[in-house]
């Protein structure tokens, strides 16, 4: 596996080189550790052109990235070299499109710390004994008409009633840009493939963090997520559901079909992971734990 580091560049790159802009000693370098060889990149610099200059530093780093002889050489002779107005007018918009970058990036790092200040504000409001409505009677009704799912990689509506017999239902809060997610999720898709078959009046809903439909969806395709999910614009109606899901994610909430809670991936303001939720769910499946008293471990 190549180092992360060159291939993090690697989109950079190549949306440069859809620009057909012409290439620099940084460029050319950052290509060959993602794997272009001298030869491709002759090709490349053929129809592109170089814009800059092989000082012995800049040598030392191609040779160091991998470069042969011969592309040294032509860098060297100017064989791709463009004039120097020419490259210097180069130099100066891949310098302009440099600093947009860095603007997109530090607004795009502020816009996330203030979505996460907001979640955290939400999740550590007081939580509530019982999520649905004061005037519903189940989660399924709460739910009703508002739940879809990943089939065939295309989002679609759930049965309304497709939580009429549930009895323990697991909300799963979860988001894309959550690395710790990431990594739970897999793990969670094995368990529910096991433990779904077996016991029908079980079923995990996903509640999505994420800042976008987009997101979501992208999220749920990719982990191949076999359960249900709350449709992203009614995730507003149904904040209620957060209250119980702690300060931080991944959280796994259980609560029965009147939406008392059983278990969570808290104990209090203590995180105590979703294994946890696991562990209970396998207890009460096991006739160890009753399933309609809350855990207070």
């Amino acid at each position: 596996m190549r180092p992360l580091f060159y291939l993090a560049f690697l989109p950079l790159v190549l949306a440069t080189q859809a620009a057909q802009l012409p290439l620099t000693v940084n460029e050319i370098s950052l290509m060959l550790r993602a794997g272009y060889s001298s030869t491709s990149l002759m090709q490349e610099l053929s129809k592109r052109h170089f814009a800059d200059t092989v000082d012995e530093t800049n040598e030392r780093s191609l040779v160091k990235a991998g470069a042969s002889v011969e592309l040294i050489a032509a860098l060297k002779s100017g064989t791709y070299s463009l004039s120097a107005d020419k490259t210097a007018a180069v130099l100066e918009q891949m310098e302009a499109e440099a600093q947009r970058r860095a603007e997109q990036t530090e607004a795009s790092q502020k816009a996330e710390a203030r979505y996460q200040a907001q979640v955290l504000h939400a999740r550590t409001a007081k939580p509530v004994p019982n999520p649905p409505a004061a005037n519903t009677s189940s989660i399924s009704d709460f739910l009703k008409g508002d739940l879809v799912q990943m089939r065939n990689g295309e989002s679609t509506r759930v049965d309304d009633t497709a939580l009429a017999n549930k009895k323990l239902i697991a909300f799963y809060f979860s988001a894309q840009w959550c690395g710790p997610c990431r990594q739970f999720t897999p793990q969670l898709v094995d368990y529910y493939k096991r433990l779904a078959p077996e016991h029908p009046e079980f079923e995990i809903v996903f509640y999505s963090m994420d800042r976008s439909l987009f997101a979501m969806e992208k999220y749920m395709r990719e982990e191949n997520m076999p359960w249900p999910a709350i449709e992203f614009n009614k995730l507003k109606d149904k904040e209620v559901l957060a209250k119980n899901a702690g300060s931080g994610i991944p959280s796994l909430v259980l609560v029965d079909s009147t939406g008392k809670v059983i278990s969570s991936t808290y104990t209090g303001s203590q995180y105590r992971g979703p294994q946890k939720v696991l562990d209970d769910l396998d207890a009460i499946f096991a006739g160890k734990l009753p399933a309609r008293v809350a855990d207070t471990r």
